[in-house]
């Protein structure tokens, strides 16, 4: 009999790891560091793992690789996330979108519309298990797959009963870039929201993306034609391509945190020349640690999402795609609060072992 055993991600936004025990081995579910500096990836995680599956390449999810890597476990990924491994890594591909037989167990992966590259999990046990990793239904940019059906669902509740759609929250960046006047730096995760959110803000202004983030537009836009991106966003990505303007309106520049890459350069220019907070903005669009907290604090920085996870009306109509009969919300601060939601048929279950 198969078991679920959710190490780490159940009741914080913690990093993703999750134990599957199948057929006398043990495979990982992802293998997250952060996003907080004290929320590592434990190495005793590793004990006994066979298999490690890793659903995208953003640092709460794949941070631990090295420590799988230097135990010579086999990490299954798709080539894009593999790109993102340390050196040493014995890689077995997955597809974006399609089916994979692992130890007589049937696998399917789907695209999540999240980050290049990343996938969500369904594999073929019991009565069906889905593992969503982080997902998201509203980008114009990344592609999404639904699913098939599956009785028990973790699912990505990153924005726990948040339920403002990304129309609403594109409403308010319009509004916010109005009443800034000067230059807005925008740190991001490049393989995430950062093609998207440039091509959004292009209407308003020059744009440009740091060196990190146009690579990771010329890498999609090289994929086949089936992976990653939405056909929209494919034909607009184009106009990304140009040498960086440190002079543009908008500066999209990696990383979220703007504590490493060319983000974490430029605050450090732009403090030192006394710009930062005057005719240059901070803008956070996503989850916040507490390095980008204090900045936002210290240089009267701004918070504005861009949903990159789910809003609870998407996580209830996953659940009801799936017909899950049981399910977990991951990555939440409060998951109790979810059996006050009456649109929810399903049985939450968390802490333990959880048999399929």
């Amino acid at each position: 009999m198969a078991e679920i055993e959710i190490l780490s991600g159940l009741g914080t936004k913690g990093p993703a790891c999750i134990r599957l025990h199948v057929n006398q081995e043990i495979w990982l579910l992802d293998c997250g560091h952060g996003p907080e500096d004290h929320t590592p990836f434990e190495p005793q995680w590793l004990k006994g793992v066979d298999k490690v599956f890793i659903s995208h390449d953003h640092i709460d999810h794949i941070g631990g690789a090295a420590h799988v890597i230097s135990q010579a476990i086999p990490i299954y990924c798709t080539t894009i996330t593999a790109r993102a491994l340390p050196k040493g890594a014995i890689v077995h591909v997955l597809p974006e979108h399609g089916e994979t037989l692992i130890n007589g167990i049937k696998l399917t992966t789907g695209r999540n519309g999240h980050a290049l590259g990343g996938i969500w999990f369904n594999f073929d046990l019991g009565d069906g298990l889905f593992y969503s990793g982080d997902w998201s239904e509203e980008s114009d940019w990344f592609a999404f797959d639904r699913p098939p059906k599956a009785s028990l669902a973790l699912l990505d509740a990153s924005y726990h009963l948040n339920n403002i759609p990304q129309s609403l929250h594109r409403q308010n960046m319009v509004m916010l870039i109005a009443q800034l006047e000067g230059q807005l730096l925008f740190p991001v995760p490049p393989s995430g929201r950062a093609a998207e959110l440039a091509l959004f803000l292009s209407q308003f202004g020059e744009v440009s993306l740091d060196e990190t983030c146009q690579a990771a537009v010329r890498q999609a836009l090289a994929m086949d034609k089936m992976n990653g991106l939405c056909a929209e966003g494919q034909i607009k990505a184009e106009r990304l391509l140009h040498p960086f303007n440190l002079n543009s309106r908008f500066l999209v520049c990696d990383n979220p945190n703007a504590d490493a890459g060319m983000a974490w350069d430029l605050t450090r220019k732009f403090v030192a020349e006394n710009r930062l907070g005057e005719d240059v903005h901070l803008i956070f669009t996503g989850h916040m640690t507490a390095h980008a907290r204090d900045l936002k604090t210290q240089y009267n920085g701004h918070f504005c999402r861009w949903n990159v996870h789910p809003p609870l009306r998407d996580q209830i109509a996953m659940l009801q795609r799936l017909e899950a009969s049981h399910y977990t919300p991951l990555f939440s601060d409060n998951p109790e609060a979810y059996s006050k939601v009456a649109e929810i048929k399903a049985q939450m279950i968390g802490a333990g072992r959880i048999p399929l």
